[in-house]
């Protein structure tokens, strides 16, 4: 296994990067990238989604044996595809320089939290009405 590839496992598993932070820094450098029929190819990426859906240009694919090649101007590759990627190790040291000198959204009482309203107040399930309780329903009458 390469360097590379134990290096950004590495990280990625301490949680320092993201896949897609990682990826993002990436683009426009070149990378290898194996598929999971063992196909692999060498191009430079475009773009790329959340989905780890890729589009790279300038692409030399190589079949599963390593007997053929076929250059290719651009190739779109779906995420649920991919095997592994091999990054630079510069892209990688550039996406950890750029998170430690950001400071954190996360963390103790930094950011929106899940079910954060904005402030509005005792506003759950069912209060906020004149006689208090969740209202009426269907079918079962209450007059008024």
């Amino acid at each position: 296994m390469s360097k590379d590839i134990q290096l950004s496992r590495k990280v990625l598993r301490q949680g320092k990067l993201t896949q897609n932070g990682l990826l993002n820094a990436a683009q426009g450098h070149p990378m290898l990238v194996e598929l999971k029929n063992g196909e692999t190819l060498n191009g430079h990426l475009l773009n790329c989604d959340t989905w780890m859906n890729l589009t790279l240009k300038e692409v030399v694919q190589t079949s599963p044996d390593g007997d053929k090649f076929f250059r290719l101007p651009e190739v779109y590759v779906r995420g649920n595809n991919i095997k592994y990627l091999r990054v630079p190790d510069e892209i990688i040291d550039l996406v950890k320089d750029q998170q430690q000198n950001q400071p954190s959204s996360r963390g103790r009482g930094g950011g929106v939290q899940r079910g954060d309203h904005g402030g509005r107040g005792d506003r759950g399930r069912g209060s906020g009405r004149a006689g208090g309780g969740r209202g009426r329903g269907r079918g079962r009458g209450g007059g008024g």
